[in-house]
């Protein structure tokens, strides 16, 4: 009888365990370290704010495919930031960007970068 109940206790504990793991790509595992590390935009300025401009993705987005135009140009790469709902508030910004080249050569030149939104 103890047998048992050792043996339902850990059916149960095993089951618990396995329904809260998250499934998450090992690309993906870095993403919390990398985030504070690195901004979340470029050093260009869209062409109409003359600063970047984020583009909200949807929280579950975890890649990015960024266009060059040349041979081999095209490159996959992680969306790692991540907005907060809370607006802290206006504070210090980067600068000077550089302004969109006459021919840009890649889709980051455009001063246009994905970010994850909250929600």
């Amino acid at each position: 009888m103890p047998r048992v109940k050792i043996m339902a206790a850990a059916v149960i504990v095993s089951a618990v365990a396995a329904t809260s793991c998250e499934a998450v790509a090992p690309y993906m595992w870095a993403t919390r370290y990398r985030a504070p590390t690195y901004t979340w935009n470029q050093n260009y300025a869209h062409v109409q704010y003359g600063q970047p401009v984020a583009v909200p993705l949807p929280p579950t987005v975890q890649m990015q495919t960024n266009w060059g135009w040349g041979v081999g140009s095209t490159r996959i790469s992680r969306v790692d930031h991540q907005f907060g709902r809370d607006y802290p508030g206006a504070g210090p910004h980067g600068g000077p960007f550089m302004k969109q080249p006459y021919w840009p050569q890649n889709t980051n030149q455009f001063g246009a970068y994905y970010v994850r939104s909250p929600w």
